[in-house]
């Protein structure tokens, strides 16, 4: 048996959330007050490793961290939550990067520090890690710079061995929605963007097109959809699944939390409608309180909101 379910090579980061109903800066040293500050788990990929350990799935995290305030945060953070943090390495040299997030609620601007985030190289993951394990999941795919040119090779060698390829890019700062991804789709299972996201990167007018125009590259896409639910697209299937009822708080990582209820489903090798009802409802709960693992579902929780 492998010694892991899932692998996540990954950018590590905390946010720093300031929350209120106006949290909007305005220069010419204007002070505002908001509601709330808190410091939390940051990063896509790092909000999906505790996200699928909260679920019980064995997660193994690959990453780069500067040797500061902030690199000790997140390497703790992880590993309380029960995320295998010891293929981390800090660096010295590095300073961990930081997200300040403007929440409102249903919506949030984000301001990043890349800092150390884009650092992790292919050849950095240990091969042992991929013999040992059954998925990998990569996030952020455009924050992380220099893993984009291992990539393809990197996924080639997991392929070889039939390991499941999941790829979420995030959205792209640079709004370019390239960076040589088309030497990475061959290999990728299942690739998971929101609506706005499968638009740009389906070269499409809406996020339906753009998903058709992906799944045409043998994957299956899976489409965060928002209060609207969530959508599996693949050549021959296209499957939607409406949202359940829930409390808005915060909306940060509320997709990572889906993601990996999602891959929970798909490892158990369950239907797609009940992948996605998983999905949803571990993004149901995670928007219940503020940052994205400030609740995360439980395996109980999330099968009794998903009624499976």
């Amino acid at each position: 048996m492998a010694d892991y379910d899932i692998l996540v090579p990954g950018e590590l980061n905390p946010d720093i959330i300031l929350s209120g109903g106006d949290v909007m800066p305005r220069f010419g040293q204007y002070e505002l007050l908001v509601d709330d500050i808190q410091l939390t788990i940051g990063s896509s990929s790092a909000i999906f490793a505790c996200a699928a350990a909260r679920l019980g799935l064995r997660v193994a995290f690959v990453g780069i961290v500067g040797d500061d305030l902030f690199g000790r945060f997140m390497l703790d953070a992880l590993s309380e939550r029960g995320v295998d943090v010891s293929f981390v390495h800090s660096d010295p040299g590095l300073r961990t990067g930081v997200s300040i997030i403007l929440s409102r609620t249903t919506d949030r601007a984000i301001l990043t520090f890349a800092g150390s985030i884009g650092a992790l190289t292919a050849d950095r993951i240990p091969l042992t890690l991929l013999e040992n394990c059954h998925a990998i999941h990569i996030s952020s795919y455009f924050l992380q710079k220099a893993l984009q040119p291992g990539l393809p090779d990197f996924f080639r060698r997991a392929k070889q061995l039939n390991r499941l390829i999941s790829l979420d890019t995030n959205w792209d700062p640079e709004e370019r929605w390239n960076a040589n991804l088309k030497r990475v789709y061959p290999y990728v299972d299942i690739l998971m963007p929101n609506e706005r996201e499968a638009a740009h990167l389906g070269r499409a007018q809406n996020w339906y097109q753009g998903a058709r125009a992906l799944a045409a590259q043998h994957m299956q896409v899976v489409v965060k959809r928002g209060a609207q639910g969530a959508a599996l697209v693949s050549e021959n299937t296209s499957i939607e699944v409406k949202a359940f009822p829930t409390t808005v708080i915060d909306t940060t990582g509320a997709g990572d939390n889906f993601n990996a209820g999602y891959l929970y489903g798909y490892l158990q090798n369950w239907s797609a409608e009940s992948c996605l009802k998983m999905g949803l409802a571990c993004g149901a709960i995670s928007v219940q309180a503020v940052g994205g693992t400030g609740k995360q579902a439980t395996l109980h929780e999330a099968l009794e909101i998903a009624n499976l």
